[in-house]
């Protein structure tokens, strides 16, 4: 079993949902009192935000990519950012390590692609709807052309995410909303929904709507338990010498 890097805390919230779902993964392939070998560093998500605000992205990571380097240094065989908006720096927190970075949009898109949809309304932060690093991977890596909301629906989901969930709260109108959402997603053409921010799962799922759903948090979770129990790895881990090795 290879050791999973958990980069979270941002928030907390969605970082739980990481270390249960891996480990509930890991207990229902092996059995028995199996449990993932996870190493996690939670950072203090009012800090990221603060630079997030400010557009202190060069700042941001330097902070996450040190992280990284803990994890890595705890013997991580992968990182996983434990959330989609702060992959607007996976480039930046992957050159600050020799181990593997698991994309969230990666495992995300494939798992669109492979049900067969290509315009998957994507729910997230505005940093992660309104900025073209997340929708660009997903058209060049998958050929998928991922569909926002208008601007009045993107301020809502937003605000959803900050104000409540990642402080823990759950509504039955904010969920309302969400649904209202993607009503107006499919009346412009998506044939799918991604819940594009690791708390969206909180709130809603797949039971909740009529278009196939895909919550970015259990993909990306359940991707870093299959490469952990896999015999090969795809990636490299910097030897001492400075050159890369395979990951076995």
């Amino acid at each position: 079993m290879k050791r999973i890097g958990l980069l979270g805390g941002m928030s907390w919230e969605s970082t739980a949902v990481y270390y249960r779902r891996v480990n509930e993964q890991v207990r229902d392939r092996l059995g028995g009192l199996n449990s993932a070998d996870v190493v996690l560093r939670s950072v203090n998500f009012d800090r990221i935000v603060t630079l997030q605000k400010a557009g202190a992205w060069n700042e941001a990571a330097d902070a996450l990519g040190q992280v990284a380097r803990e994890l890595e240094d705890a013997g991580a065989d992968m990182i996983l950012i434990c959330t989609n908006t702060m992959h607007l720096l996976a480039n930046e927190v992957q050159a600050s390590v020799g181990v593997p970075l698991v994309h969230i949009a990666d495992v995300t898109g494939e798992a669109v692609a492979a049900a067969g949809c290509r315009r998957p309304l994507l729910l997230a932060t505005r940093y992660t709807m309104e900025q073209a690093f997340y929708r660009q991977r997903l058209k060049q890596a998958f050929d998928i052309d991922a569909l926002i909301p208008d601007a009045a629906d993107r301020q809502a989901v937003h605000d959803i995410i900050f104000s409540e969930l990642c402080c823990g709260i759950v509504k039955e109108s904010s969920k309302e909303r969400y649904i209202q959402v993607v009503e107006a997603g499919k009346a412009a053409g998506a044939d799918s929904v991604i819940l594009g921010c690791t708390e969206i799962g909180l709130l809603v799922g797949p039971d909740d709507f009529d278009i196939p759903t895909f919550d970015s948090t259990l993909l990306h979770a359940d991707a870093a338990v299959e490469l952990s129990l896999s015999s090969t790895m795809t990636g490299t881990r910097a030897t001492t010498s400075g050159q890369a090795a395979d990951l076995h």
